[in-house]
């Protein structure tokens, strides 16, 4: 028979957590429902998702029957970005591609990206200026920022004209009863 062993200081073993007591110099790693109850999917979307290399977790994989995966908590940032990609509508395909183009630009820690969707697309946003679209092979996009637009046109207006709404209409160098330029020609080819 075996004699049950001592954990190695500083290690606690909780339901869900495996590891160095958090705030120990060791790493924490959390097993799968864990990490399902904390990031909100289902057991067999996190498996899927480990099988097929979406998100592999970094603590330690499978490898054989008995064996559990341990996710860190960065791997748990990045599985719940993907859920919330899913739950904006993108495909979980669009997602895997956007992921496979991070990494192959050579991001390894996903979690300090910040995306952007739409739906449909997902975008890196690089910097307040830079927005990537990891669909198309890194094709460049841009944003217009409102708030901005807002103050341009302030801006212009300042050193323009403008006329009061409520007051009356002012008159234009075309006759009185012409309210228009096309109609100016119409009354000019009339008369003439």
């Amino acid at each position: 028979m075996h004699e049950p062993r001592d954990p190695d200081p500083g290690t606690e073993q909780q339901a869900g957590v495996v590891g160095p007591v958090p705030g120990s110099d060791g790493e924490v790693g959390y097993r799968g429902v864990t990490a399902c109850h904390a990031v909100g999917i289902s057991y067999r979307q996190l498996d899927y998702w480990a099988r097929t290399g979406l998100v592999v977790p970094s603590v330690r994989d499978a490898s054989g029957s008995g064996t559990s995966r341990l996710y860190s908590f960065r791997d748990l940032v990045v599985l719940k970005v993907v859920k919330r990609l899913l739950d904006a509508g993108v495909s979980l395909q669009n997602i895997r591609r956007a992921i496979e183009a991070l990494r192959s630009r050579g991001v390894e820690d996903l979690a300090g990206i910040t995306l952007i969707s739409d739906g449909t697309s997902v975008y890196e946003c690089r910097s307040p200026e830079e927005v990537v679209d990891l669909l198309q092979g890194g094709q460049g996009v841009f944003g217009i920022a409102i708030g901005g637009a807002f103050k341009e046109i302030q801006g212009s207006l300042s050193h323009l004209p403008a006329e009061p709404v409520g007051g009356p209409p002012a008159v234009a160098d075309a006759p009185e009863s012409v309210g228009d330029e096309l109609a100016a020609r119409r009354a000019r080819r009339r008369a003439g």
